[in-house]
C-alpha cells in the first residue's frame, strides 16, 4: 500500500514537471495562409498572439514565421476576410512547428468608394462647363509633338556633352584652317547663309 502511493506520487509529479517544462517552450511557428476558395497565398495577414499582446505579419508569399509557447492563441486578420483563431498545442515535442492555415472570404462586401479630382460638386459643374471635348488626347499628343513645339523645346534644353564637344572641334577646326589668313567672312559663305535661312524658317531668330 505504501508503495502504490509512492508510486503514485512519484508518477503524479513527474507529469505536473514534464508538463511545466513543455508549457514553458519556446516554439518557433511557422506556416502559410491561404484562400479557402483558391487556395493563394493571402499576403500581408496579421498574426496577432493574443496571449502576449505580440504580432507580425505574413509576407507577399502569405508566409509567417513567430515565437510562441504551448497554448497561446494567434488571431490571424486579413480586410476581405473572416478573422480566425488558431491554439498552439500544448503536447508538441519539436521546437518547431509548421501550419498551413486557411481563412474564408468575409461575405459582407464593403461599399465601393470612388474618388474624383474634385473637391465640391461646383468644382465639378465648373470643371464640365469649360471642358473641352473635342481636345482628346490624339490632339494633345499632336500639339505636343508639332514641329515648332519641339523646335521651341529643343531651343529650352542645353546642349549636352556630345553637341558641347562637336562646337569646340569646329571652333578648333576654323582656327587652323584660316591660321596665318584673314579670317574667313560669313557674309560670302554659302553655308554661313544656308543656315541662317534654316533658322529663319524654323522661327528661332524670332525667338531671340
Amino acid at each position: 500500500m505504501f508503495k502504490s502511493a509512492n508510486l503514485l506520487f512519484l508518477l503524479v509529479f513527474f507529469s505536473v514537471n514534464v508538463y511545466s517544462q513543455n508549457k514553458n517552450k519556446l516554439i518557433q511557428l511557422s506556416g502559410v495562409v491561404v484562400n479557402s476558395d483558391s487556395l493563394k497565398p493571402i499576403s500581408y495577414t496579421t498574426i496577432y498572439n493574443k496571449t502576449v499582446k505580440r504580432g507580425t505579419l505574413s509576407d507577399v508569399y502569405g508566409y509567417f514565421s513567430t515565437v510562441v509557447l504551448p497554448g497561446d492563441t494567434i488571431i490571424f486578420n486579413r480586410f476581405g476576410y473572416l478573422n480566425s483563431s488558431y491554439i498552439v498545442p500544448d503536447t508538441l515535442q519539436e521546437d518547431r512547428y509548421s501550419i498551413i492555415h486557411i481563412l474564408n472570404l468575409d461575405s459582407i462586401n464593403p461599399p465601393v468608394i470612388t474618388i474624383y479630382p474634385w473637391p465640391s460638386k461646383e468644382d465639378f459643374a465648373r470643371a464640365f462647363i469649360e471642358m473641352k471635348p473635342y481636345d482628346d488626347a490624339l490632339r494633345r499628343a499632336q500639339k505636343m509633338l508639332s514641329g515648332s513645339n519641339l523646335a521651341y523645346l529643343s531651343s529650352m534644353i542645353e546642349s549636352d556633352a556630345i553637341s558641347s564637344y562637336s562646337w569646340q572641334r569646329n571652333q578648333q577646326y576654323t582656327k587652323l584652317y584660316t591660321m596665318g589668313q584673314t579670317p574667313v567672312n560669313n557674309l560670302f559663305n554659302p553655308v554661313a547663309w544656308s543656315q541662317f535661312v534654316e533658322a529663319w524658317k524654323k522661327g528661332d531668330l524670332k525667338r531671340k
